[in-house]
């Protein structure tokens, strides 16, 4: 149930896409078809396409997503945009932030900051739309048209698996054919058809509160950019808001209608805008302003419990329905395309058995049901599910403004990267480590030297990561010892891979290695995944066995687990 009054800036509408059919059929065996073009799809098209395999992108609508929706974006987020290209307009538009302050009734009893230091390369919080997170997405497509087809204006009305890969019936407005793939990534949203036709079901928690999303066009300056939320606020008593200033002079509002609101009543117009005219005037402001859209939201908390069938792999929200309420939404579906696309790419060019997407559905499962059980946690504070939790939830906020300790229970979760401790990839670690992200856990930022073919410059440590496998390597003298030098380029025979040096001169803060535990006599190293989480790492060992190590944790990968 939503409402469009106008657009957020001109969107470009495409024209329906359709290939030459012979007999009904696209005649095109593709490697692997995704369907949904959102964030998640457009991010696996991508990601896929930076390791040189092609895919089409089917979409039912003719252009990007209308209404914010997902629009607070994190750092782990920020990274992944580095990855896929996008990251320059993102910064360049989106409002960065760290702080949140929550109210009850007029009064402030509680604010949070982000984790944030002079370490980071991008900032813990961004206010983005997710329509413009689209653009960007498709405009990154465009630039690599030689690898990605978008279809626009084709709805899948049909799936089957086939030996070897799957068929789907695809409507556009003009035709009706069947397209057979490798392999299909389902990211058709919340709602998915193919899930729908495959007889899968979510399980999990639905939870009964509705909250009206309404994004309005208002004059911004010195509004506050960040999380604001209010309990009980005078302008809609009873109730819960949120609100969040976005770019382009955009307000977002989500509040929670009340018991026994008429669903219908509560989305009209003439409901809803009344209710934002009383909450501005609450802040103070005196400004004319425009609805540009507005939607209903209700809280689920439901996952797959494999995300791997057959031939067909789920992502983002056609594989989980997190709650809103610590952003946890658009930010984990794009971890999910952002571990699902180096994995499947490996698979699709045989480079790794079938079996290495299994390692995608459980780490991935895994990092939703913990997404889920924080998030609930939100859901279930700023819509409590009965009178019980409701008297709770008040008593804290009455007691919150007079005993700090309290208020901290009202800290809303924000969304981080979920440490894939339990990962079948993962090498378990030797003793004598004091320090530095475990297997499993991403990379802890920190300012580096890189040096390369254009140079030196000043950077992070994540610019060392790219579509392939790295091995951070803590030297003296930056030389690679020759066995290491030589098991990495055999694996690279198999997989991508490259070696990166960690010197002292490079760590010019010399704050990295210490963190890491690199500081000691001998060779040490941590292998990166290709999505940035830690696979294994060692020390304490001569260069022939530290390269026999390594080359043990990459069969891990092209084995798919089974080495």
């Amino acid at each position: 149930m939503e409402l469009t009054f106008r657009e957020y800036f001109p969107y470009v509408h495409h024209d329906a896409v359709v290939p030459e059919l012979v007999d009904g059929r696209d005649p095109v065996r593709h490697r692997v078809v995704v369907a949904g073009g959102g964030p998640t799809g457009l991010a696996t098209a991508l990601g896929l396409a930076r390791y040189g395999v092609p895919s089409v992108v089917l979409e039912v609508d003719d252009t990007v997503c209308s209404g914010s929706r997902a629009g607070a974006i994190t750092r782990r987020t920020l990274d992944i945009f580095a990855q896929l290209g996008i990251i320059e307009p993102a910064l360049r538009t989106g409002f960065t932030w760290s702080e949140g302050r929550t109210f009850y009734r007029d009064q402030e009893v509680y604010s949070f900051s982000m984790p944030h230091d002079d370490d980071q390369r991008f900032p813990p919080g961004m206010s983005l739309q997710q329509n413009y997170v689209e653009q960007y997405l498709i405009d990154e497509v465009e630039r690599h048209a030689d690898l990605i087809e978008v279809r626009w204006q084709s709805e899948v009305e049909g799936v089957r698996q086939t030996e070897g890969g799957v068929e789907l019936d695809v409507r556009t407005p003009t035709e009706r054919y069947t397209l057979a793939a490798d392999w299909v990534v389902a990211c058709d949203g919340g709602r998915s058809e193919i899930r729908r036709r495959l007889g899968l079901q979510l399980g999990g928690t639905a939870y009964e509160g509705k909250f009206v999303i309404i994004d309005i066009r208002i004059d911004t300056e010195g509004f506050p950019i960040g999380r604001r939320c209010w309990f009980d606020p005078p302008s809609n008593p009873g109730s819960t808001l949120l609100m969040y200033t976005k770019p382009d002079d955009m307000v977002r509002f989500d509040y929670q209608l009340l018991p026994g609101e008429d669903v219908e009543e509560a989305m009209r117009p003439e409901s809803v805008l009344p209710r934002v005219e009383q909450h501005l005037k609450m802040m103070g402001v005196d400004r004319p302003w425009e609805p540009v859209w507005m939607s209903l939201y209700q809280a689920n908390a439901l996952t797959l419990d494999d995300y791997v069938h057959g031939r067909v792999l789920f992502a983002g929200d056609a594989a989980h329905l997190v709650p809103i309420f610590g952003v946890r939404g658009m930010n984990s579906s794009l971890d999910d395309a952002h571990n699902l696309a180096w994995k499947l790419a490996l698979v699709a060019q045989g480079r790794a058995p079938r079996e290495l997407l299994d390692s995608y559905s459980a780490e991935r499962v895994f990092a939703a049901r913990e997404n889920l059980r924080l998030a609930s946690k939100g859901a279930e504070f700023m819509a409590p599910p009965s009178r019980p939790a409701t008297v709770l939830r008040d008593a804290v906020l009455s007691l919150s403004e007079r005993h700090p300790w309290i208020a901290t229970l009202l800290d809303p979760r924000q969304h981080s990267s979920i440490p894939l401790v339990a990962s079948p990839l993962n090498v378990p670690d030797a003793d004598g480590w004091s320090a530095g992200p475990r297997p499993g856990h991403i990379l802890t930022e920190f300012p580096v030297t890189i040096r390369d073919a254009d140079g030196e410059r000043a950077g992070h440590l994540t610019e060392l990561i790219g579509a392939h496998a790295t091995v951070l390597l803590a030297t003296e003298d930056g030389a690679v010892p020759e066995p290491v030098a030589a098991a990495v380029a055999a694996i690279a025979e198999r997989m991508p891979i490259r070696v990166r040096t960690l010197t002292p001169a490079e760590d010019h803060t010399g704050r990295l290695l210490p963190a890491y535990d690199l500081v000691g006599p001998g060779p040490a190293a941590y292998l990166v995944r290709p999505d940035g989480h830690v696979q294994g790492r060692w020390k304490g060992l001569d260069a022939a066995d530290l390269a026999a190590a390594i080359t043990r944790a990459a069969d891990l990968i092209t084995t798919g687990g089974r080495a």
